[in-house]
């Protein structure tokens, strides 16, 4: 069976933002600015991204701090409301459902996993409480000894041990506490999971660990991923495609093995020059050169255009578009151009 993109029914997009958009009011308190004749200070944090996630694969947004992609996130699951543009999950408008009396049954099917498991975790609650709460909030499970059945259930597939649900979140670890986070977030039997650097708080070693179970999980229960990180090694391990912001917009999104193999864009050009490779041992890094701009004063054209060592008179003048280039969705004069 085909679905409206023409697509098999299991490939259809399950997610798809469009013009996605959020501007924060960052001003001074109005008297402040009336005696300091100061303008209002908008802060756009996502400026316009557009990107589709069919169902069982992962996108990957990458990027440095202040990009934008926490905000994205925050956006798919409904913690702010977007200025501009929509996110449409299974085909229905998510944000008009989210005010509806049905908003509950779509909160089900979209989960989020936080970015620290120290910080995202009632200190004061043992773990069956913590990892119950959804169950108990959306009614999905009451009865007690039903209850605790499902929660461990939930712990197991997530290698811990049932006998964990009487502890407090202080006597795990790290990694067992982002474990705990998305025993919790399965809860509800969710296809759609939003992780925002789950893995950014944990020593290497664990990461791993937690990386493995996310990938076995999305394998055994058919899950979606949006994974926000600025680790491009994590993302080459974890995703199906790859988007890079900058300063709250897409400049590439790509298939991950081209994006990696022959990045387009100069700033994604610039952020894999400075991993560091195997074979490469002793050669110098290529750090990312210049700093972000100030957001709340964005360059004209290009927001890339005071790093970038293509630019010219049309980069700082014309704000480039995200189109399609080669296979490849990139936002780029110099690409367009063929100067690169």
């Amino acid at each position: 069976m085909l679905s409206q993109e023409g697509l098999p029914e299991s490939q259809a997009s399950l997610v798809r933002a469009t013009d996605l958009a959020k501007t924060f009011d960052v001003s001074a308190p109005w008297l402040n600015r009336v005696l300091e004749r100061q303008p209002r200070q908008l802060l756009r944090a996502v400026d316009g991204v557009s990107f589709d996630i069919p169902r069982g694969e992962t996108l990957a947004l990458v990027g440095e701090s202040g990009c934008g992609k926490s905000t994205v996130a925050r956006l798919l699951v409904g913690l702010y409301e977007p200025t501009r543009g929509g996110f449409e999950f299974d085909g229905q408008d998510a944000h008009a459902a989210f005010k509806t009396p049905g908003g509950r049954q779509l909160r089900r099917r979209i989960q989020m996993i936080f970015q620290d498991p120290y910080a995202s975790l009632n200190p004061r609650w043992v773990v069956e409480d913590i990892i119950a709460e959804p169950l108990r909030e959306h009614g999905i499970e009451i009865e007690p000894v039903a209850l605790r059945a499902r929660v461990d259930a939930l712990l197991h597939s997530v290698g811990l041990s049932p006998h964990d649900r009487v502890k407090y979140p202080h006597q795990f670890s790290g990694g067992q506490r982002q474990r705990i986070s998305i025993a919790r977030a399965l809860a509800t039997q969710p296809e759609f999971l939003v992780c925002d650097e789950p893995t950014s708080a944990l020593d290497v070693s664990v990461q791993a660990q937690v990386l493995n179970i996310m990938k076995d999980l999305q394998r055994e229960r058919g899950l979606t991923y949006l994974f926000i990180s600025h680790n491009l090694a994590v993302v080459r391990h974890v995703s199906d495609r790859v988007g890079v912001m900058y300063l709250g917009r897409l400049v590439e999104l790509a298939p991950k093995h081209t994006l990696f193999d022959s990045p387009r864009h100069p700033y994604t050009r610039m952020l894999l020059d400075a991993i560091p490779k195997m074979h490469d041992t002793g050669k110098a890094r290529t750090p990312v050169s210049g700093e972000v701009p100030n957001p709340l004063n964005p360059p004209s054209g290009c927001a890339f255009n005071p790093r970038c060592p293509h630019v010219n008179e049309r980069c700082r003048n014309e704000r480039p578009v995200l189109q399609t280039i080669g296979g490849v969705r990139v936002a780029c004069h110099a690409v367009e151009e063929g100067r690169i």
